[in-house]
């Protein structure tokens, strides 16, 4: 397994709606409140109402949550790197550029160039990344980038970054608006390698994206996915709550003006699954992976998954 994935992966207002506006949750909120919600969610999400998800600590009907999720983006778009400073304390830059590492994208000696679907990619972090490595490490300069996101705003500010990178000419790389659970512009078995980094929590349907996944890999193409995750050791957990509750949202105020996108994206993590059952849900959907399938990353704040495609 191993040796496939070294082989392939070569002043602005809030504009979140009313359910949410009316819903605040309190700004106060305490560690070990945090942890009783957490720690219920998962019989929330039992009795939920069929039709029906979470956004952020509320369930909302399934129909909703794409609206609401996409005007938490476009209201944050402008400033998205500023958002994941905030939210890692800048340590996100780190995690991506060892995630790119770890993926190693890129031709081998002999082989063909890649075709890379990088999904939730929006400004183009990832891609970036990724075709500089293609470059740099292994020397192809033609290695191709497609990527998606269900928000135009999100997908606008990769565009305008690419025109001061040397990929301006848009010959490696492309921007195409598509929702991950479908992907009806992908064709089936057409991509080596699908890059997802910090989005994958926001999906309504995260089964069904994960098949969306396997339906255009390649066999042997690498699922890879970077993602907030469970801290696992409690004391530093307990600070990391306190300062995503209690911070976090006031720096969203004070950096953005706009406090509830970033209180959303909080509460976005808290009820992403954890490592281990994340892990069980790539398996799920048709992939293998190599011993625990992830990686923690900064005690569990993040974490990598990879799965191929046999």
């Amino acid at each position: 397994m191993a040796s496939k994935i070294a082989r392939l992966a070569g002043s602005r207002k809030s504009r979140l709606p009313a359910v949410f506006q009316q819903q605040r949750v309190n700004r106060s909120l305490s560690y070990s409140a945090t942890r009783l919600v957490e720690n219920a969610d998962s019989e929330s999400a039992i009795k939920r109402p069929q039709g029906t998800t979470h956004f952020g600590f509320k369930d909302v009907p399934e129909s909703e949550k794409e609206t609401l999720v996409g005007e938490v983006f476009s209201s944050v778009a402008k400033s998205y790197d500023i958002m994941n400073d905030v939210m890692s304390l800048g340590i996100h830059r780190l995690w991506k550029d060892h995630f790119v590492s770890k993926i190693d994208p890129g031709r081998r000696p002999g082989g063909e160039p890649l075709s890379i679907l990088d999904v939730a990619g929006g400004t183009g972090d990832i891609a970036f990344r990724m075709l500089d490595w293609a470059s740099e490490v292994h020397n192809d300069h033609q290695t191709k980038v497609l990527v998606t996101d269900i928000n135009a705003d999100m997908l606008g500010e990769g565009k305008k970054r690419s025109l001061s990178t040397k990929y301006a000419d848009g010959s490696r790389i492309s921007f195409l608006v598509q929702n991950a659970e479908v992907l009806d512009s992908v064709p089936d078995d057409s991509q080596d390698l699908y890059t997802v980094a910090f989005g994958i929590r926001n999906f309504t349907n995260i089964p069904a994206a994960l098949k969306s996944a396997h339906r255009v890999l390649k066999p042997g193409g690498v699922f890879a996915c970077l993602e907030f995750s469970k801290v696992n050791f409690s004391l530093f957990d307990m600070i990391y709550q306190q300062y995503s509750f209690n911070v976090i949202p006031m720096m969203g105020q004070l950096i953005a003006a706009d406090r509830d996108s970033y209180q959303y994206l909080i509460e976005s993590i808290q009820r992403f699954p954890d490592q281990e059952t994340f892990a069980q849900m790539i398996r799920d959907a048709g992939f293998e992976t190599s011993g625990s399938g992830y990686e923690n990353l900064t005690m569990g704040i993040a974490a990598i998954h990879i799965g191929v495609k046999v």
